[in-house]
């Protein structure tokens, strides 16, 4: 049964074998607060002999996702801080995010909109609340871009996404339309001609961001659907959570970031955790990110390195948090190498 279609509900983590029935009750009480699904694709990927298989993690659920820390909270990057129309995020002044949909093929256990998606979150867009988002993003001549997420906007249909991709076209001084998504690692067979051509309008440039977080997500099924995408002339850019039991040691980031750009995708963000309620199971310390990330440094090629960001709580944007490489001394500039020597910058001598 579990080969052929998403896995739901916590008895059917039971009968495939990723959940121990004496863990049942424990996983039922997660599943009444946030959704669950892992699609055949990912589900084929867990190692159900490894405890701490790190695909496992990301999408079974855990009974650790009831405990809430003080700090965490139900919106924690600030999404309702900056919602002047329903569906429509405007934190920056030249890019809006516009949420489409608020279900998922898969549902992540570190999910910062955790609490919007999903069948009890907040859905799909009516049609009057499309034409006031459309109209918003029409009278905002500043607006440059519009970002598709939600929600993975890539599990509405090629009609519909045409449909959108039709309305932003007739938006002049919308030039980039970028899609945030799993698609193409989750469900690889989606990304079809029909879908690959609804995505695409003339006088906008189309750029899809990639969400993936281990090396084993890009299989050759999700390598061969980004090179339908990238061969018919979309841009893929990647995001990656730093998540602890995931890909938080050297080797596997590094993988990871290799492998993006052997599937000829730029790595981007490379995000901290959020504090989404649930989650802290997940999170690593700020000083533990920027060691893994300065061990990138010099390790793998400048086409392997992502920006490491943290979403400032409360609706304040994005900060990069990256290793501090350099800093002034008394006028001068003492400067970091990879290998962790400091350097006067002008040179002494």
């Amino acid at each position: 049964m579990n080969a052929i279609r998403p896995i739901r509900t916590p008895a059917e983590l039971v009968e495939a074998g990723l959940v121990a029935p004496e863990y049942l009750t424990g996983i039922e009480a997660v599943a009444e607060r946030y959704a669950i699904a892992i699609s055949p694709a990912m589900a084929a990927l867990i190692d159900r002999a490894d405890a701490n298989d790190p695909i496992a993690r990301q999408f079974v659920p855990d009974a650790a996702e009831l405990n809430v820390t003080p700090e965490e909270r139900a919106d924690p990057i600030g999404d309702l801080a900056h919602l002047p129309v329903e569906g429509i995020v405007h934190r920056y002044p030249d890019r809006v995010l516009l949420k489409a949909v608020h279900v998922c093929p898969v549902y992540c256990r570190f999910c910062f909109r955790r609490e919007m998606v999903g069948p009890q979150g907040l859905g799909t867009l009516s049609p009057d609340a499309m034409n006031k988002a459309f109209a918003y993003i029409a009278d905002r001549p500043e607006i440059w871009e519009v970002i598709l997420t939600g929600g993975d906007p890539l599990v509405l249909s090629p009609r519909r996404l045409t449909e959108i991709m039709q309305r932003l076209a007739a938006i002049d001084h919308v030039k980039i339309v970028r899609f945030h998504t799993r698609v193409p690692v989750v469900e690889p067979e989606r990304i079809d001609a029909d879908l690959i051509a609804a995505l695409k309008t003339s006088g906008k440039t189309a750029y899809v961001a990639l969400h993936a977080n281990h090396p084993r997500e890009l299989t050759p099924d999700a390598r061969a659907a980004c090179a339908r995408l990238v061969d018919s002339g979309i841009v893929m850019i990647s995001q990656s959570v730093l998540l602890k039991g995931v890909n938080d040691d050297p080797d596997t980031l590094a993988a990871l970031m290799r492998a993006f750009v052997e599937t000829r995708i730029k790595p981007y963000y490379l995000h901290h955790p959020d504090l989404a309620p649930g989650t802290s199971h997940f999170r690593l310390s700020i000083e533990e990110g920027r060691a893994l990330v300065a061990n990138l440094r010099g390790r793998i090629s400048g086409l392997c390195q992502p920006a490491y960001i943290l979403d400032i709580p409360g609706g304040h944007g994005k900060a990069v948090i990256g290793p501090d490489s350099i800093r002034e001394t008394g006028g001068c500039y003492t400067v970091s190498d990879f290998r962790g020597g400091q350097h006067p910058y002008p040179p002494l001598e």
